[in-house]
């Protein structure tokens, strides 16, 4: 049995829901916050059997591309004493999954 933990971006979250319901797996969704961007992500939890670990992979990799996308970027003006702070357009990668793979040793279910 495995324990699969996957970090999407909310964008992809609803179309990965569906893909892995309509594939009868189970998912619990967790709303969380990511870190660099401040945007809003989705955690998943999926247990599943060994037997069906490449399926579920599979559509999170299909599903969950990474994309190019333009980001403001604080910058500190330190020359001026105020603390003032300005931003400037970057580019930066969003979207696609960060995926952890737990082996488990025991499922109970009441």
């Amino acid at each position: 049995m495995k324990l699969i933990i996957t970090i999407v971006q909310d964008e992809d979250a609803g179309r990965l829901v569906g893909e892995l319901m309509d594939q009868n797996f189970g998912v619990t969704k967790l709303a969380t916050t990511g870190g660099f961007l401040k945007s809003g992500n989705t955690t998943l939890l999926i247990g599943l059997s060994e037997e069906r670990f490449d399926e579920c992979m599979g559509i999170i990799e299909k599903v969950c591309k990474s994309r190019k996308q333009m980001a403001s970027a604080p910058v500190s003006m330190s020359s001026v004493s105020s603390g003032m702070y300005t931003s400037y357009p970057i580019e930066v990668t969003v979207g696609g999954a960060t995926v952890f793979v737990l082996s488990v040793d025991q499922f109970v279910k009441f």
